[in-house]
C-alpha cells in the first residue's frame, strides 16, 4: 500500500513538475524580432554619444597628453 501511494505521488509531483518547466521555456523562449531592434538602436545611439565625447577637444586633447607622455617614458 505505502509503495504504490508513493509511486503515484512520484508521478503527481514529476508531471506537475515536468509542466511548470514546459511551461517557462515557452514563456521565455528568447527575445523577439523589436526587442533586437530596440538593442541595436541603443547600442548605436551609446556609440554616437561616445564618439563624440571621444573627438571633443577637451578630451582629444587629454588622450594626446596621455599617449605622448607613454610615449617619452623612460625604460
Amino acid at each position: 500500500m505505502y509503495q504504490m501511494v508513493r509511486e503515484r505521488l512520484g508521478a503527481l509531483v514529476g508531471g506537475v513538475l515536468g509542466a511548470v518547466r514546459r511551461r517557462a521555456a515557452r514563456r521565455d523562449a528568447g527575445m523577439v524580432t523589436s526587442e533586437y531592434a530596440m538593442g541595436i538602436v541603443a547600442a548605436v545611439a551609446f556609440a554616437v554619444v561616445l564618439y563624440k565625447v571621444v573627438t571633443s577637444g577637451t578630451v582629444s586633447a587629454e588622450l594626446q597628453g596621455i599617449v605622448k607622455g607613454a610615449l617619452d617614458a623612460r625604460m
